[in-house]
């Protein structure tokens, strides 16, 4: 093998090295810092409204003392806003479409006890819900006759809540994959990785060569 190309095996190495380093600082961070960052945080309803239908994001309503969500809405099969963020002493208005057939609202987990009744279809039905200082958290709810078909929702009250940044892409943290990485190691692995890569380069470079290898007469 001629120089040229220990050296390009020694710098390829050098570079996957950095690069391993560089993928496992996110992680570091993440697991120090709690992945809050200080972004564009909104509340966690955790999986559960993964599937609901109009589902993108949670609507920071905290300034408003009012809020009014559609049933029924979309094909009909939908809340919207699907989740909010809203104050204590904010008062909901779930308000009937007319469309999808009957609905109703019927609380999943969390602290307010949501219950409009039976399924009902008639537009301009009303369910009103006070949120205070006792429902502070997060509470996620369903229409029970349509729930399998993704007719969920959420509602997160106060700012004491989980949050998730949506800043940006998410990075997976390794430890999600029973993967425990810690930043020292991360460090030693590199510098070993480099330190092998160049004494491997030294000692060819220097007794590895044949007079043949440059092609000579």
């Amino acid at each position: 093998m001629k120089r040229r190309d220990f050296m390009r095996a020694a710098g390829g190495a050098s570079v996957a090295a950095t690069a391993a380093a560089g993928a496992a600082q996110p992680a570091a961070a993440a697991e120090e810092g709690g992945g809050s960052g200080g972004g564009n945080l909104e509340p966690d309803f955790g999986a559960y409204l993964d599937d609901a239908n109009l589902y993108e994001s949670a609507e920071d309503l905290r300034d408003q003392d009012e809020v009014t969500i559609s049933v029924g809405a979309g094909d009909g099969l939908a809340f919207d806003p699907p989740a909010i963020w809203i104050s204590p002493g904010t008062t909901v208005t779930w308000e009937w479409t007319g469309e999808g057939g009957a609905h109703n609202v019927v609380a999943n987990e969390g602290p307010a006890e949501l219950n409009s009744g039976s399924p009902v279809g008639e537009a301009g039905t009303t369910y009103e819900f006070e949120f205070t200082e006792d429902h502070a958290g997060i509470t996620t709810y369903y229409c029970n006759p349509h729930e399998g078909q993704g007719m969920k929702g959420g509602i997160a009250v106060g700012d004491d809540v989980p949050t998730i940044d949506t800043s940006g892409p998410s990075l997976k943290d390794p430890s999600h994959f029973g993967v425990d990485i810690h930043e020292h190691w991360v460090g030693v692995s590199v510098i070993l990785m480099i330190t092998v890569s160049l004494l491997f380069t030294f000692f060819m470079l220097k007794y590895g060569e044949s007079p043949h290898t440059s092609g000579g007469n």
